[in-house]
C-alpha cells in the first residue's frame, strides 16, 4: 500500500500530462526542503515526565517562507507531516500567496490532557523548534486539535525565548494577541465560497440541495451553517463517534449544543448513522471535514454525492480519484476548497507586519474575492483542458512554482540561456 506522501505526490504525475516543469522544480517537489524531528517533554499533572515525538517540515520556499499548521493527534508521524506540508505548498501556489508549504505536529492524544498540560506541551514544542521557525522563514498556525489559545501560548513562548515581541511568527492567535478577525471561521467560509462559485457556474440552485458534512469541528460546523443560511438542506453531520441524519434537515443549533454539552453530535435528535453511512448518503454535496483518507479505493464506489467539497486535508485518497471521476462525482479539491484558513492566516501575517488591523468586513470581502478568483481559475483551466478540478488545481500550482523558479534561472537558463 503506498504511503500517504506517495499518494499525494502521484497527483503531480496526472498534472504533468497537461503542463511541463523544469528539472529544478521536479527535484524540489520530490522531497521536503528541511525536516525536523524532536522529542517534546511533558511534565504531566501527576508528576510523570514523558517524551512525545514532534515534527516540523518546511517543504518548499520557492514562493516565500513556509506556512502551515500544527496538529496534536495520536496518528501524527513524519510521513503525514511531510504530506501536509506538500499539500500546503500546492495550496499557497493555487491561491497566489507569497508562501511555501510547512506543517508540524506532535504525536499525542490531546483529549487526555488537562488545560495545564496542554499549555506545557505547547510551550515545550516551541522550545524545541524556535530556531526552525520565524516570521521570515516558517510561520505556524492552528490545525487539528489546536486553536487560538494554543497559538497564543506558542507565540508567547517564542517571545520569551527571543526576548522580543514578534506577533507575525504565529497566525491563528486570539484577536487580543494580534490575531485577525475572521480567522476562526476562515476555512469553512472559504469552502462555502468555492462551492457557491461552482454552483453558479453549473447553473444549480442552493435552495433545497442536500448536504452531508462528515466532521463537525470548527470548519465543518461553519460550512454547514453557511449552507443552511443559503438555502441548502443540511441533512447529516458526523464526528468521531458517528453521525445523525434527518431527511427534512437538521436543527444545527441543537446539534451544536449537543456537541458542546455532550461531546458528540450523536446526542442530538436524528437517525443515528456511522461515518461510513454518512459518506454513502445520496446527497447533492458531501463535505468531508475531518481527517485524511476517509474516502478510499474500498468505499469510493459507495459515494452517491454529486459534489465533494474537501474541507479536510486529503480526505479522498489518491487511489479513489479514478472511481469518483468515472462515476461523475465533481470534487472541489482540498488545495482549493480549504484554502480559506491559510488565506486569512496570510492576512493576519500582513496585519502583524504592518501593525495595522482590518475590520471583519474587510477580511471577509478580501477572503471571498481570493476564493472566488482561485475557484474561477481552476474551473476555467479544467474546462480548457477537459480535466477534473483536482488535476486543474495542480496544473495551476505547478505553473506558479515553475514561473517563480524561472525568474531565478533554471538549469535550462544556465545551460543554454533558455
Amino acid at each position: 500500500m503506498p504511503s500517504l506522501f506517495d499518494g499525494a505526490s502521484s497527483r503531480i504525475e496526472a498534472a504533468l500530462e497537461h503542463t511541463t516543469i523544469s528539472d529544478d522544480i521536479a527535484q524540489q517537489l520530490a522531497q521536503p526542503d528541511t525536516a525536523l524531528k524532536v522529542s517534546v517533554p511533558l511534565r504531566h499533572d501527576d508528576g510523570a515526565m514523558k517524551l512525545y515525538p514532534g515534527y516540523r517540515v518546511r517543504y518548499d520556499n520557492t514562493l516565500g517562507p513556509s506556512k502551515g499548521g500544527i496538529r496534536f493527534h495520536p496518528d501524527v508521524n513524519a510521513d503525514e507531516v511531510s504530506t501536509l506540508a506538500f499539500w500546503m505548498t500546492m495550496k499557497c501556489a493555487v491561491l497566489n500567496l507569497p508562501f511555501g508549504g510547512g506543517k508540524g505536529g506532535i504525536s499525542i492524544d490531546p483529549k487526555q490532557l488537562s488545560p495545564a498540560e496542554m499549555e506545557r506541551l505547547s510551550r515545550a514544542y516551541i522550545d524545541k523548534v524556535a530556531d526552525f521557525i520565524g516570521p521570515d522563514t516558517d510561520i505556524p498556525a492552528p490545525d487539528v486539535n489546536t486553536n487560538p489559545r494554543v497559538m497564543g501560548w506558542m507565540m508567547d513562548q517564542y517571545r520569551i525565548i527571543n526576548r522580543a515581541e514578534e506577533r507575525a511568527v504565529i497566525t491563528g492567535k486570539p484577536v487580543e494577541m494580534g490575531g485577525s478577525l475572521g480567522r476562526t471561521t476562515a476555512t469553512g467560509d472559504g469552502a462555502f465560497h468555492a462551492l457557491q462559485t461552482m454552483m453558479q457556474r453549473w447553473g444549480r440552485k442552493a435552495q433545497g440541495a442536500t448536504v452531508a458534512v462528515q466532521g463537525f469541528g470548527n470548519a465543518g460546523q461553519q460550512f454547514a451553517r453557511l449552507c443552511a443560511d443559503a438555502g441548502y438542506s443540511v441533512v447529516a453531520v458526523s464526528d468521531s463517534r458517528g453521525g445523525i441524519y434527518d431527511a427534512n434537515g437538521l436543527d444545527l443549533d441543537a446539534v451544536a449544543k449537543a456537541k458542546q454539552s455532550e461531546g458528540s453530535v450523536t446526542d442530538a435528535q436524528g437517525e443515528k448513522l456511522s461515518n461510513e453511512e454518512v459518506i454513502a448518503l445520496d446527497v447533492d454535496v458531501l463535505a468531508p471535514a475531518a481527517l485524511e483518507s476517509v474516502i478510499t479505493a474500498e468505499n469510493s464506489a459507495d459515494v452517491r454525492a454529486r459534489v465533494i467539497v474537501e474541507i479536510a486535508n486529503g480526505p479522498v485518497a489518491s487511489e479513489a480519484d479514478a472511481t469518483l471521476v468515472n462515476n461523475g462525482v465533481q470534487v472541489l479539491p482540498d488545495i482549493l476548497a480549504n484554502a480559506g484558513g491559510v488565506t486569512v492566516s496570510y492576512f493576519e501575517w500582513v496585519q502583524n507586519r504592518q501593525a495595522w488591523y482590518w475590520d471583519a468586513e474587510t477580511v471577509a470581502e478580501r477572503l471571498e474575492s481570493r476564493m472566488v478568483d482561485a475557484t474561477q481559475r481552476v474551473a476555467e483551466r479544467a474546462n480548457a483542458l477537459d480535466i477534473d478540478y483536482r488535476t486543474a488545481a495542480y496544473v495551476l500550482a505547478l505553473e506558479k512554482l515553475e514561473s517563480a523558479a524561472r525568474a531565478r534561472g533554471t538549469s535550462a537558463f544556465f545551460r543554454d540561456g533558455a
